[in-house]
């Protein structure tokens, strides 16, 4: 059995509050499971309550085993992790992977540099549990157990991968912190700018990357893709890296997803907002795709 339950959806800083009740104000945190297998995507603040329910009575019967997909190392996905039980128990073991930008530092800097004494009182070297840390590019890693992970490389201002887990002919996807691509060159002929083969060479490459992400998300039993705008707010926030909640059902529905979810919720949408917006875009697909439509929500659970 593959499935995955959310932790945290909301994107750029937690927001709680009475207005965040009912979809929750935690940022990104996926617990993902493959039978008995822990796979969890992101290390946002809501990997805090992740980690309370991994070390109650109920489910402390054996360690923590885990291997843990950073999307990218943007302090929201990442600010989790020094409040993140497991981390003091020396039972607990962690492969932790991610790409890693033109930095000089590697992953295990980046993500630790959080536990130093000027930000947290327990430093790195101060942990219990044992970390191991992976760097990944574009790839296909066999977790054993025949649950593979494929990669992709999102559309955000920092490298950002998309993660596709497979497990028993069923396969789960995620795209976190994306945006589609498009032409960063002039298309008007009055630009001063204007060049005619470099635009239509442009459009070409736009064209391909954005039909790689498809491919990506080809066939998913729940893809979980960023939503952070409805499309109006996105037209102001062009390059920021995240998508419209438009642009994402349409490449689900262009990929024949089974079920979708709408993730990194703006920290100012209302949870009233959020349940219109989940019926609106409802109503909106009805009778054209079979696809099944969710704003993800703290607590929800999905089998693949």
């Amino acid at each position: 059995m593959l499935s995955v339950r959310f932790w945290g959806v909301r994107g750029s800083i937690p927001c709680p509050g009475k207005t965040t009740v009912v979809y929750g104000g935690n940022t990104a945190c996926l617990e993902i499971r493959a039978d008995d297998r822990l796979i969890i995507v992101d290390l946002g603040s809501g990997i805090k309550p992740l980690g309370d329910w991994l070390m109650s009575p109920e489910q402390r019967k054996k360690p923590v085993d885990a291997d843990i997909f950073i999307s990218h190392t943007h302090w929201d996905h990442i600010m989790g992790f020094p409040m993140f039980t497991p981390i003091f128990i020396p039972s607990t073991k962690l492969r932790i992977w991610g790409p890693v930008s033109y930095e000089d530092d590697d992953l295990e800097a980046i993500v630790g540099a959080q536990l130093t004494y000027r930000y947290w009182p327990v430093r790195l070297s101060e942990l219990s549990a044992q970390i191991e840390y992976g760097q990944i590019k574009e790839t296909t890693l066999d977790l054993g157990g025949g649950l593979m992970v494929s990669t992709k490389y999102m559309n955000h201002p920092l490298l950002c991968m998309g993660y596709r887990f497979e497990y028993q002919g069923k396969a789960i996807v995620t795209a976190f912190d994306h945006e589609p691509f498009r032409n960063l060159f002039p298309t008007d002929p009055a630009d001063p700018g204007y060049d005619e083969e470099v635009a239509r060479e442009g459009e070409l490459v736009v064209k391909e990357e954005n039909e790689k992400i498809l491919r990506f998300f080809q066939d998913a039993d729940i893809l979980i893709h960023d939503a952070q705008y409805t499309l109006p707010e996105y037209q102001t926030h062009l390059g920021w890296g995240h998508a419209s909640c438009e642009h994402a059902i349409e490449s689900a529905r262009r990929s024949q997803v089974k079920k979708l979810f709408l993730i990194h919720h703006d920290p100012n949408h209302t949870d009233q907002q959020l349940r219109e917006l989940e019926t609106g875009y409802r109503l909106a697909i009805r009778g054209k795709t079979a696809m099944e439509l969710f704003m993800a929500r703290e607590g929800m659970a999905m089998e693949a």
